[in-house]
C-alpha cells in the first residue's frame, strides 16, 4: 500500500476480508455440533457419514464434501459473510493439513540455507555421492546445502551425504 500498488480503500477492504475469515475460524473452531437429526440429515445429503456423539464444527467441515454453506440452516449465531469470505473460510478448512506441511518445509529449507558448505569442497572424493552429483557440485560450487538442493542433477540421497559429511566434519572439527 504504502508503494502506491493498492489503493487504501482496497487495502482497507483486504484487511477486513482476513479479519473476517479469521474470526469465524476461530468461532468454528468453539462451536460444538451435537448429533441430532438435522445435523446427519446434512451430512447424509452430501454424502458424508452421521455422528454419534459431539463434534466441533470445524470438524464436520474438513470433510471433503461438506461446505460452509451447508450448516447455514441450523448455525443461528453465524455471522453475515460475502461469498469471498465464505469460499476462503472453505479454503482455509480444506487445506489448513498441507498449509502446515508446506510452512514445515519452508523452514526445513530454510535450515538448509543455512548449512555452509567449505568453499575448497572436493565433491569428486566423497563415497557416496552420485557421479552426475559429484559433476554438478563440482561445477557449480554451491555455499550452502540449500544451493545443493536446487541443482538439477543432485539427488536427494547426495544430500543426506553432504548432511552427514557436514556433521562428522563437525565432530571431528569440535574434538
Amino acid at each position: 500500500m504504502r508503494c502506491g500498488l493498492i489503493s487504501e480503500e482496497r487495502y482497507k477492504k483486504f484487511i477486513g476480508k482476513r479479519e473476517s475469515v479469521e474470526r469465524e475460524l476461530e468461532r468454528l473452531k468453539k462451536v460444538s455440533i451435537k448429533p441430532i437429526d438435522e445435523v446427519n440429515e446434512i451430512l447424509e445429503r452430501n454424502g458424508s457419514t452421521r455422528i454419534d456423539v459431539s463434534v466441533k464444527l470445524i470438524e464436520l467441515l474438513r470433510r471433503t464434501e461438506i461446505k460452509y454453506e451447508d450448516f447455514a440452516e441450523i448455525d443461528i449465531d453465524r455471522p453475515v459473510l460475502n461469498k469471498q469470505e465464505i469460499e476462503q473460510i472453505d479454503i482455509q478448512i480444506k487445506y489448513e493439513g498441507y498449509i502446515k506441511l508446506q510452512l514445515g518445509q519452508v523452514e526445513r529449507f530454510k535450515k538448509l540455507e543455512n548449512k555452509k558448505l567449505p568453499e575448497d569442497m572436493n565433491y569428486t572424493k566423497l563415497k557416496g555421492i552420485s557421479i552426475e552429483g559429484q559433476q554438478k557440485l563440482d561445477k557449480h560450487k554451491p555455499v550452502s546445502i540449500g544451493q545443493a538442493s536446487r541443482i538439477s542433477g543432485v539427488s536427494p540421497a547426495d544430500i543426506t551425504v553432504l548432511l552427514i559429511y557436514l556433521e562428522q566434519r563437525g565432530r571431528k572439527d569440535g574434538d
